[in-house]
C-alpha cells in the first residue's frame, strides 16, 4: 500500500493498494450506521449485501445517477434510517457515484463523514480525489455542487479487472492528462507493453493531490486540472453523455493542445503526441464539424468563464500549464476545424 496526504478543508489520505471490499467492513466498524451508495450493476457484480449497520442505496449507472431526483431519494433514505452526524456515507463506484455520494454527505445535516471507494480508473485518479462533489442539471455538468472532502479515499486497483475496455481507456485519458500538465514520466509509462496500473494511479493521484493541497477551492492553480475539460464538458453535454467523460476530455485535450500551439508556442511534436497516446487507447480525437455552433454556446456555461470571456488551460510545453485568456471566437472556430471530422 502507498499513501498520499491531501491538505484541504480536512486533511485526509488517498491509499492505493487496499482491499476495497474489506475496507467497507472496516468503515462499518467505525460508525453506527453506514449508507453505501452504489450503482445497482455494481451491487450485483460484487454481491454486496446489507449488514447490521450497513444500508445499500442502489443508483442508475453513470451520469444518469447525478440528478436532483436521485439526491432527493438519498436524503429520504438518510431520514428513514436515522443517519446522524456520527454516521457515514460511502461512495462505491465510478466518478459519477463518488460525486453524488460526496454531495449527499455535504448536504445531509450540513455535512457528515463520507468515504470514496472508486471502482473505475477515472474515479481513482480524478473524481474521487480533491473534494469536488456535485450533480448535473439541465444547464450543464457539475454546476450544482460543493467542495467537501472525504475522510479517506481507498483505491483497490484489482477492481480494474472488472472494467470494460472502453471504460478502462476512458480512464486513461485522465492519467495522460496528468502526464501532460505535470509528470512527463506518466507519458512514458502509458506506452509500456505491460501497464503498471498501481504505479500509474499513484503518480496521477499524486499530481492531483499536490495541486489540490495548494488550491482546494480552485481560486486559480487548481484550474490546471481542467486541461482538456473546457471543451470536453461541452462535448459530453452535446453528446447527451453518450461519450464517456474521458472520451470527451481526450478530444478536449487535442483541442487545447492545438490552441496551445497557436497561443503558447507548444511544439507540433507535442500536439501530435496527444493524438498518438490517446489513439493508442482507442480514444476519439475528433468531433463532428457541424456541432461547433452548439459547442460554442455550451462553452459560455463553463465555470472558468469570466465576464462572458472563455478561458482555457493550455501548456507551453509538457509539464508547463498556462492560462489562455479571452480567446477570440474566430480563433476557437479555426482551431476546432483541425479536430473536426
Amino acid at each position: 500500500m502507498r499513501s498520499i496526504n491531501v491538505k484541504s478543508d480536512r486533511n485526509y489520505q488517498v491509499v492505493v493498494g487496499v482491499n476495497g471490499l474489506e475496507s467497507i467492513k472496516e468503515i462499518c466498524k467505525d460508525h453506527n450506521k453506514v449508507l453505501l451508495v452504489a450503482p445497482s450493476s455494481l451491487i450485483r457484480l460484487f454481491k454486496l449485501k446489507e449488514g447490521k449497520n450497513l444500508t445499500l442505496f442502489p443508483t442508475p449507472d453513470g451520469e444518469n445517477q447525478k440528478t436532483v431526483a436521485t439526491l432527493d431519494r438519498i436524503w429520504k433514505k438518510c431520514a428513514a434510517i436515522g443517519l446522524s452526524r456520527q454516521d457515514a456515507i460511502v461512495g462505491f463506484g465510478g466518478g459519477a457515484t463518488t460525486d453524488l455520494a460526496g454531495f449527499a454527505a455535504a448536504t445531509w445535516l450540513r455535512g457528515i463523514t463520507w468515504y470514496a471507494i472508486p471502482t473505475s480508473l477515472a474515479g481513482m485518479v480524478d473524481a474521487s480525489v480533491g473534494g469536488k462533489t456535485g450533480i448535473n442539471s439541465s444547464a450543464g455538468k457539475n454546476l450544482i455542487g460543493s467542495f467537501f472532502s472525504p475522510a479517506k479515499v481507498l483505491i483497490d486497483p484489482t477492481f480494474l479487472k472488472k472494467l470494460s475496455k472502453r471504460d478502462l481507456s476512458a480512464g486513461m485519458a485522465e492519467v495522460i492528462k496528468c502526464g501532460f500538465i505535470s509528470d512527463y514520466r506518466i507519458l512514458n509509462l502509458v506506452q509500456d507493453d505491460e501497464l503498471d496500473y498501481s504505479q500509474l494511479i499513484y503518480r496521477a493521484t499524486k499530481v492531483k493531490s499536490k495541486v489540490v493541497s495548494k488550491d482546494f477551492k480552485e481560486s486559480k492553480l487548481r484550474e490546471v486540472l481542467n486541461y482538456g475539460h473546457t471543451l470536453g464538458h461541452a462535448i459530453e453535454k452535446d453528446s447527451k453523455y453518450r461519450l464517456r467523460h474521458g472520451e470527451a476530455v481526450g478530444i478536449g485535450m487535442v483541442f487545447a493542445a492545438e490552441l496551445s500551439h497557436e497561443l503558447a508556442g507548444l511544439s507540433e511534436d507535442a500536439v501530435q503526441l496527444h493524438r498518438e497516446l490517446l489513439q493508442n487507447y482507442n480514444l476519439p480525437v475528433s468531433y463532428p464539424r457541424g456541432r461547433w455552433k452548439n459547442l460554442s454556446t455550451l462553452l459560455l456555461m463553463d465555470k472558468k468563464v469570466k465576464q462572458s470571456k472563455v478561458r482555457f488551460i493550455g501548456i507551453s510545453k509538457i509539464g508547463k500549464p498556462v492560462w489562455l485568456e479571452d480567446v477570440s471566437s474566430s480563433l476557437l472556430a479555426k482551431v476546432y476545424e483541425r479536430i473536426a471530422k
